[in-house]
């Protein structure tokens, strides 16, 4: 204890290490989420040294707004401020003058004590205000800011309460009645770019240490080209031989099924360049395992139809039958592998995230293909050609 009241606690080296440790697994988990909000396809994150986050993102079009995202802290706070402080002269104790975000020249009398923590928050999204037409942040608090939140707003009616982002004042309007609601509104000079990040940056969460960007490269595609490469020659060396076994085995039919396969190829490389989405190796292994997926439904309807037919059925009947008995059990399978992967899409990250995405896509291709256009060809064959049997 000090002479003036106060507590002093120094920290062994141990324990300041593993507060910085602490530190680190924060940064880089809110680093994770907040990069995982813009959209990025494969980022790689990793910590380097005992105080370094190393962030890879490939095909970021806009790296000034990732940069911007990641070097802020975004800890916000709701405090009063000081009616009687003068922003012309020195502030009294317990008060500091800070300038406002989009005016640095104009400074505000703000209590040094936090009313409401911007910790408090479970939800902000952005949007435009009902009445003037402008971008603002909405946000809600959990159940104990919300009570906190209801607390000052009734106990200081009348009053200017800043909202307080890093040491700027984002604004600072009067209470004009109690919110028990525990949700408000963050108005000022937003863009819809600017009201987007900062509702990103506040369900992120607060960094717990400032994040300084000390180097920031931009590497050329071609680095990666030799493993692109070897991925697209595998994938169609892969997609000839399964080709070949179609035909080898199926005939006809199973030419009509490789039509389908390219197809499903063309249809999920079109998909992901619509969705704008880098091509990876793990997005290459999703298109490779999605292919075989197709295979198997398009091996498992010529089974059928080869037993439908090693039963009498005629050539017709036999080709209902098996797309008949197939058509359950493919739905099934691919419906169980689609929830599989949406929820690695919600809850994974990084290079599980692309390759999710990429299966998801290539499942709903892959119905299509098997299920509609296969099915379009064998029957536009039959009643062009009407035979007696079926080439299986």
């Amino acid at each position: 204890a000090r002479p003036d009241g106060s507590i002093a606690v120094t920290l062994s080296g141990e324990a300041m290490k593993a507060r910085a440790h602490e530190a680190l697994s924060q940064s880089v988990e809110i680093v994770r989420r907040r990069i995982d909000a813009t959209g990025a396809v494969d980022p790689q994150i990793s910590v380097s040294g005992p105080d370094r986050i190393v962030v890879n993102l490939p095909g970021i079009s806009d790296p000034e707004r990732v940069k911007a995202l990641l070097g802020t802290t975004a800890k916000m706070t709701f405090r009063l401020l000081d009616p009687n402080a003068s922003p012309n002269a020195p502030p009294p104790p317990g008060v500091t003058l800070l300038p406002m975000q989009d005016n640095p020249n104009e400074k505000l009398p703000v209590r040094d004590h936090v009313d409401v923590d911007g910790g408090d928050l479970t939800n902000a999204q952005a949007g435009q205000d009902g009445q003037t037409g402008q971008w603002a942040v909405n946000f809600t608090f959990d159940n104990a800011g919300a009570r906190e939140f209801a607390d000052v707003t009734r106990a200081n009616l009348g009053k200017r309460f800043a909202i307080v982002l890093d040491n700027k004042v984002i604004s600072a309007p009067v209470i004009q009645g109690v919110i028990p609601s525990g949700s408000g509104q963050i108005t000022g000079s937003f863009t819809a770019q600017s009201a987007t990040d900062l509702a990103l940056l506040l369900r992120a969460g607060a960094l717990p240490a400032p994040l300084a960007v000390i180097e920031q490269r931009s590497i050329g595609p071609e680095l990666g080209a030799d493993s692109i490469r070897a991925g697209a020659i595998s994938l169609g060396v892969g997609l000839v031989l399964v080709m070949v076994f179609m035909v080898l085995f199926y005939g006809l039919f199973g030419l009509y099924a490789d039509f389908a396969l390219v197809l499903n190829l063309v249809l999920m490389l079109g998909i992901l360049s619509l969705f704008e989405a880098t091509l990876t190796l793990p997005g290459m292994a999703g298109m490779l395992l999605t292919l075989g997926m197709a295979v198997d439904a398009n091996i498992l309807i010529n089974e059928r139809i080869r037993e439908e037919v090693k039963r009498g059925r005629t050539a017709l009947a036999a080709m209902q039958a098996g797309f008949e008995r197939a058509t359950g059990t493919i739905i099934d399978s691919n419906a169980t592998a689609l929830l599989a992967h949406v929820m690695l899409f919600v809850f994974g990250s990084g290079p599980v995230k692309g390759f999710a995405l990429t299966i998801t896509i290539g499942i709903v291709t892959t119905l299509f293909t098997t299920l509609f256009v296969s099915k379009m060809l064998m029957v536009g064959w039959y009643a062009a050609k009407r035979p007696k049997t079926l080439p299986v």
